[in-house]
């Protein structure tokens, strides 16, 4: 054989017996290289999205406040609006403020975002888990947290001026609790959690309960936050002669000492039009109300949550403007980026376009498109040499056949081998004729139909020349 290779630069002319099927493609060939090439890049694909960024939760659970409460009511408009998108949110009653970001920094409970003061993280320190390192993020303030407090008495305008009286302080475990207890330390009302003076009485009443104390002459003056400070309330009790809303004169002070708080301004006449009450524009302290989760949050869902909170909180009130929330605003968490390009840019077209569910597959795959398409260059430049390789090892392997079974009659010159002999290379003449071959590969074809030949011819020569 190897001194036959020039036999390969021949055309050998088939005759009748030469029965190969010769095809422009081997598409059954074709189809298992570029079928297998295809598993191979989408085993790929698929593991880079679920690296990269896997699909959006279909569910979320967010952790409101005490039932009835506002917030838990604007958690039910937040359920609402997910659900036009296919997304279920489950909400959870609370305590409050600081349960909610308890729930958050704990790891081993199952919530993904709530509704957190601002300032928390400085007003209270929580063993375990420790929320100033917790895995947080804000997705941008809700709405205004102003402190309203009414007290009855002679006009007083410096905290400090309550030592030694009644004070309904909120429930226990409360953020607002937590920030009066704050506030009446730094003016020596409350030193290292005992009462300087020892008077002084810090009762844990909220919203109604602590305005009846106060109209009852129970208590000297009540704290009360947006969430139970109703208008209903505040009316009433302003309208009461001796009870006053307090002017904080020192806001800027405040603000100043504690960074987290900012001054709000009750304008005049805001209870009552008619009675002009109050009778003058009126300073208070405030903190934010802030949207938290944790960072993993999923992209598409924080866009959709802003959003969300567009139409809740939007609106105007006794306690904001027309639009002024939700701002990007956060104190003890840094802004979701995902928020931030939302309130810098808005809905992406995409997701102004699509629904929901398809703008986030294809935003997905968007960004996969650079690494998908550098991965399928390199795995379609191997499809033609996988082909050929299927191809040409027809060939290979009835050349194995051919060398084996010459060697065989070589080594062996008997009557009996010699009979073997012919009968199997018979066989693999018969073989080759059936074989389907794309027209680019005749040349391999004819070559081996001449080799055949020549080996057949060599053998016979050797069988002569031993006078068999």
């Amino acid at each position: 054989m190897a001194n036959h290779r020039s036999a390969r630069r021949s055309v050998h002319r088939p005759g009748p017996r030469h029965l190969a099927y010769r095809v422009f493609v081997s598409w059954l060939d074709l189809g298992v290289s570029v079928g297998l090439m295809a598993v191979i890049a989408g085993v790929m694909i698929w593991l880079i999205i679920r690296v990269i960024q896997p699909a959006p939760p279909n569910t979320l659970t967010i952790s409101a406040g005490p039932e009835y409460s506002g917030f838990w009511r604007d958690a039910q408009k937040y359920k609402e609006i997910l659900a036009r998108n296919g997304v279920t949110l489950h909400v959870l009653t609370s305590s409050g403020t600081l349960e909610n970001l308890e729930r958050l920094a704990n790891p081993a409970v199952h919530v993904d975002l709530g509704f957190v003061q601002s300032g928390l993280t400085s007003v209270t320190s929580i063993a375990s888990p420790d929320t100033r390192h917790a895995r947080l993020m804000s997705l941008g303030s809700v709405s205004n947290w102003p402190l309203f407090v009414f007290y009855r008495g002679p006009e007083l305008t410096r905290l400090s001026e309550f030592k030694g009286k009644r004070l309904a302080i909120g429930r226990e475990g409360s953020g607002t609790r937590k920030l009066v207890l704050l506030l009446l330390k730094a003016n020596g009302v409350e030193a290292n959690g005992v009462e300087a003076n020892s008077d002084t009485q810090l009762l844990p009443l909220v919203g109604e309960d602590a305005v009846n104390a106060l109209l009852s002459d129970t208590v000297d003056a009540a704290f009360l936050t947006a969430d139970s400070a109703r208008p209903a309330l505040m009316q009433k009790m302003i309208r009461t002669a001796n009870i006053h809303l307090f002017n904080f004169t020192q806001a800027k002070a405040y603000m100043r000492t504690f960074p987290f708080l900012n001054q709000f301004e009750v304008p005049m006449g805001a209870f009552d039009l008619a009675d002009n009450l109050p009778p003058e524009p009126t300073a208070t302290i405030a903190t934010t109300m802030e949207l938290i989760a944790r960072d993993t949050l999923h992209p598409a869902l924080s866009e959709l949550l802003v959003e969300a909170a567009g139409e809740v909180h939007g609106g105007a009130s006794l306690l904001q403007s027309a639009g002024e929330f939700p701002a990007p605003v956060a104190h003890d968490f840094p802004l979701s980026p995902d928020a931030a390009r939302y309130y810098k840019s808005g809905k992406s077209f995409i997701y102004r376009t699509m629904p929901f569910w398809l703008a986030s597959l294809v935003d997905r795959l968007w960004v996969l498109v650079v690494p998908i398409v550098v991965l399928l260059i390199p795995v379609l430049h191997y499809v033609p040499p996988l082909y050929a390789w299927r191809v040409k090892s027809r060939f290979y392997r009835r050349y194995g056949e051919l060398i084996a079974l010459e060697r065989s009659v070589i080594d062996d010159p008997s009557q009996e081998k010699y009979v073997e002999f012919t009968e199997k290379l018979n066989a693999i003449e018969k073989g080759l004729n059936k074989l389907q071959m794309p027209l680019a590969y005749a040349d391999d074809f004819y070559a081996l139909r001449e080799h055949i030949t020549y080996v057949r011819s060599q053998i016979a020569a050797l069988r002569r020349a031993k006078g068999d």
